[in-house]
């Protein structure tokens, strides 16, 4: 890990906007000034007034490694992660097989640290049969414990209200839940069949997977957590409704946490008629409504992290019918540059954008040095270029495996022009650095 200064830079920090420079050495920050002079700097960027930014932690990926190599892999999706300003990551269990065992964490560990260029964590999953290795799980060796309440493959999917309860009173460390309903959605998927028979439409996925049904499954998790005091964090929030259920004050000073995904922020349900499956995904895209909540919740403390929720299907599997498309979107890859589309219509400060892909997602699963830029940190770093004739989305190679991007067509008035991670360059000047190793991530609990 060798010495690279960052000159001339506009820094974004807790809070704060400065000009200065930053000098990285044997992969930490060693120095923050308004000038820096090092002849000795291995590498000099003179980032010419662009954004300096710590990297987004992002604590939602499925990169389909071990299970589905024609989808995604720790080297493909690592390095479309960075190359959209993800510097870390902590990776969901519905792999195959499930991360539900020691010995299936300990070989996805093992996978990333031969093959990842970003930063990475693994939260470990929930069936109805591990609830004891759950309860002796070491808190420091996951990122979490992650529950799919609604919507899961194989025999993750755990809605037995006893089950429930033995794991909300027992789960050593924060407990993810993804939210919805499946009786509600099942009833709803049926009176579609009935009327559309093999021809639903993907606008109908909404519907089907309703605001209703996700606050159902939701204002039940929070009412457990409530109850046996467990530290919840309730993944992907999609609908106004759901926003009621949390507290609107720091981090610091609660125990049940929201996040929301950056497609659900970006996508609406007038989408759907031209996108169709490629925008189907579990929770769905709601309303221009639900959209436009979620993101005033994002200026207060109600929602506290942004995540991607990457979930790579390939372009053929997308092509199938409604009912036989399976849900998830690659995001990673457009990660920060579509969420600047929200600082340049200014409808999110940058600095809260920064908080909540960054600063607010190292706190939560305690990261210890990561997601600021401090003296002592290590380097998790992005440059942000402004693109004042925006840049076309369908112009960049798609880098995940799957090779398509629902952003496609749009033009992004920002990009990606530097990616340090452990203070290594991973991305730059449009070029990636596969001699870059992305290291484990700790968790101090």
């Amino acid at each position: 890990m060798g010495s690279v200064l960052i000159r001339n830079a506009r820094l974004v920090n807790e809070s704060r906007e400065f000009d200065g420079d930053l000098l990285v050495d044997h992969g930490r920050i060693v120095k923050i000034a308004s000038s820096i002079q090092d002849e000795n700097a291995q590498m000099e960027i003179d980032a010419q007034g662009q954004w300096l930014l710590p990297g987004m932690i992002d604590d939602q990926v499925h990169f389909r490694d071990p299970g589905a190599p024609d989808k995604g892999s720790f080297y493909t999706e690592s390095r479309a992660a960075v190359a959209g300003g993800i510097t870390s990551f902590m990776d969901m269990p519905n792999t195959r097989p499930a991360t539900l065992t020691l010995a299936a964490l300990a070989d996805k560990k093992r996978r990333a640290a031969l093959h990842s260029v970003a930063n990475y964590g693994f939260h470990f999953g929930v069936s109805h049969d591990n609830l004891d290795t759950i309860a002796a799980l070491n808190p420091c060796e996951v990122a979490g414990v992650k529950v799919f309440m609604g919507a899961s493959t194989g025999n993750m999917l755990v809605d037995d209200p006893r089950v429930l309860e033995k794991l909300f009173a027992h789960v050593p460390t924060i407990l993810l839940a993804h939210c919805e309903h499946t009786p509600s959605i099942l009833a709803n998927e049926r009176q579609f069949a009935e009327r559309f028979g093999e021809d639903i439409p993907a606008a109908a996925h909404p519907l089907i997977r309703n605001a209703e049904a996700c606050f159902a499954s939701s204002s039940m998790a929070v009412g457990l957590a409530k109850r046996f005091g467990t530290r919840l964090h309730v993944l992907h929030l999609t609908s106004a409704r759901e926003l009621a259920l949390f507290e609107d004050k720091p981090l610091a000073h609660k125990s049940i946490t929201a996040e929301v995904c950056l497609h659900h922020l970006l996508f609406d349900d007038r989408d759907y008629p031209h996108l169709g499956n490629l925008i189907k995904c579990n929770p769905a895209i709601k309303t221009q409504a639900d959209r436009d909540a979620l993101r005033q919740a994002l200026s207060g403390h109600r929602i506290d992290v942004i995540g991607s929720d990457h979930a790579p299907h390939t372009w053929a599997e997308k092509q199938r019918p409604y009912q036989h498309a399976p849900s998830g979107l690659p995001l990673v890859q457009h990660a920060l540059p579509a969420l600047f589309e929200l600082v340049a219509d200014n409808l999110l400060p940058l600095t809260t954008l920064v908080a909540k892909t960054s600063h607010r997602v190292a706190d939560l699963f305690a990261i210890p040095d990561r997601g600021y830029l401090r003296e002592g940190y290590w380097a998790d770093l992005v440059l942000i270029k402004p693109e004042p004739d925006g840049q076309p989305v369908s112009q960049q190679p798609i880098l995940a495996r799957c090779g398509w991007t629902p952003f496609a067509g749009r033009r992004f008035r920002h990009s990606v022009s530097t990616t340090l991670v452990s203070g290594q360059i991973a991305w730059h000047a449009e070029r990636l650095y596969d001699d870059c190793q992305g290291l484990p991530l700790r968790f101090m609990r």
